[in-house]
């Protein structure tokens, strides 16, 4: 019988499974199930060009029905997984149709965590082509923007608001300063700084204590006792994985699709998880890791596509940690770990005023990460240099040396 390996999830994870499937030269019957009635898409221009409208639906499409044909995918669109029976080998649609596999791929992904505080017409989200399309439009009549939660998307959509002319837009989040889930808290607070300088109201450190309709749109209560009057309210307060539909599949969930260090379910191994919805065992940080970023979604996929085309040929998937932003003309790049409570060193990049690197250290003395403003050479010699095992002071000499940080991106 002809392997057969069905792919759940049609976002970047998906299809970047089936693709590389097929480039490993993987024979098989390759199935694309993705819940939403459209073709498979690519979710970080949804909060930059397609809000702006720089990008369209159709420059934002990742696959198309005449490359599935030629890749020879069968897409099912519009349909999502309701069941996964790992001891009948199928996965059940919510209409009822079992596609048989001898390989299951799990990617898909995560959805919005919902506002706490209700959704009243006016509130928007970020996660899908129709959210982003919806918001555009509100954007578009003007108002007031009350941006809840300073994260990426947050962060993305506060500038998008205000490079589409949006006068008022303001910026709350509890942390006392943006993107604090992913850089140490003095160099997020210099990004702070500035979307304060492009006219961003910022509310950091204070909680929200409701969403309420009054006439002519939306008052956002805070915990001080503030009121923000907004015509348009975006909630970006993270992400929940889209694991529910596993309950009955004896697969430890929870938090995300629990792997190993090889990307297979626990106790299944023709189960694999790709994306925002996998937990794996990263061995290099002997911990479970769920990376909610693009490039690891990539990454993911050509590691999967291979251990299913050739079982065993890898070693453990164990990815140096990047993730980029465009924020206003600014380009925010972070590789590996760049937490509190390692060591630092803040780079200012000469001739370059708004361009600058932070460097961190592990207890070793070698580099463990770096963030990277609007300086492309210092992101590609930190990752390398990750990679490699080298030193914090090395990679420093490098992109400090304009001669030095040419050779170490040729």
């Amino acid at each position: 019988m002809t392997p057969a390996t069905v792919i759940v999830g049609a976002s970047v994870g998906g299809v970047r499974t089936a693709q590389a499937l097929r480039s490993a030269g993987y024979e098989g019957e390759i199935t694309l199930v993705g819940g939403e009635d459209v073709l498979p898409y690519d979710r970080p221009p949804l909060s930059k060009g397609l809000l702006a409208g720089t990008a369209t639906a159709e420059s934002v499409t990742l696959l198309t029905e005449e490359d599935a044909r030629d890749l020879g995918v069968r897409l099912v669109l519009g349909r999502a997984a309701r069941r996964l029976d790992t001891g009948g080998g199928f996965v059940e649609l919510e209409d009822g149709e079992r596609l048989r596999y001898d390989d299951v791929v799990i990617a898909t992904g995560s959805r919005a965590q919902p506002s706490p505080w209700g959704d009243p017409p006016g509130v928007h989200y970020v996660r899908t082509l129709d959210d982003a399309t919806a918001l555009r439009k509100e954007l578009r009549r003007g108002g007031p923007l009350v941006i809840i939660g300073a994260g990426f998307i947050g962060a993305e959509v506060a500038a998008t608001a205000r490079q589409l002319g949006v006068a008022e837009v303001t910026l709350v989040d509890s942390a006392p300063v943006p993107m604090s889930r992913a850089i140490d808290p003095a160099t997020a607070a210099r990004l702070g700084e500035m979307h304060r300088q492009h006219g961003v109201a910022a509310r950091f450190g204070i909680q929200i204590a409701a969403i309420e309709q009054v006439t002519g749109g939306l008052a956002v209560r805070l915990a001080d006792g503030a009121v923000l009057l907004a015509a348009t309210v975006v909630v970006g307060i993270g992400a929940i994985p889209n694991d529910e539909w596993l309950a009955s599949s004896g697969l430890a969930t929870g938090g995300g699709l629990r792997c190993d260090e090889r990307c297979r379910a626990y106790g299944a191994p023709r189960v694999h998880g790709v994306g925002d919805i996998a937990r794996w065992h990263h061995a290099g940080h002997g911990t479970l890791v769920r990376a909610e970023h693009w490039t690891n979604a990539v990454e993911q996929a050509a590691y999967v596509a291979a251990d299913i085309s050739h079982p065993g040929e890898q070693g453990p998937y164990q990815p140096v940690e990047y993730v980029w932003t465009d924020q206003y003309e600014t380009k925010i790049q972070i590789t590996g770990q760049t937490g509190a409570g390692l060591s630092q060193v803040t780079v200012e990049r000469p001739e370059s005023p708004r361009s600058f690197a932070v460097l961190y250290a592990a207890r070793t003395g070698k580099l463990a990460g770096a963030v990277t403003v609007s300086w492309p050479q210092a992101a590609i010699a930190a990752r390398r240099a990750i990679t490699a095992g080298r030193p914090m002071e090395e990679v420093h000499a490098v992109i400090t040396s304009p001669r030095r940080a040419r050779q170490a991106t040729a």
